[in-house]
């Protein structure tokens, strides 16, 4: 199974720039960075529940889901 990360998809329709989302939510610019790219291994609901109230959207908006082939 691969959960993939649209935050970079988001922040493009936001016209937001990852430095302003990292500053509002309170994060480091690196590990926002960590975040979009998917190298990390989980997401503290958090930080989830921040990232949705800055973009106005909703997790679903964020991840997607790939089976594995």
């Amino acid at each position: 199974m691969t959960v993939i990360i649209t935050l970079d998809v988001m922040l493009a329709r936001r016209k937001m720039k990852s430095k302003d989302l990292a500053t509002a939510i309170g994060i480091t610019e690196a590990n926002l960075s960590k975040l979009k790219s998917g190298h990390v291994k989980g997401v503290k609901l958090e930080t989830l529940d921040r990232i949705c109230a800055v973009l106005d959207c909703k997790p679903g908006d964020l991840l997607d889901y790939e089976p594995d082939k």
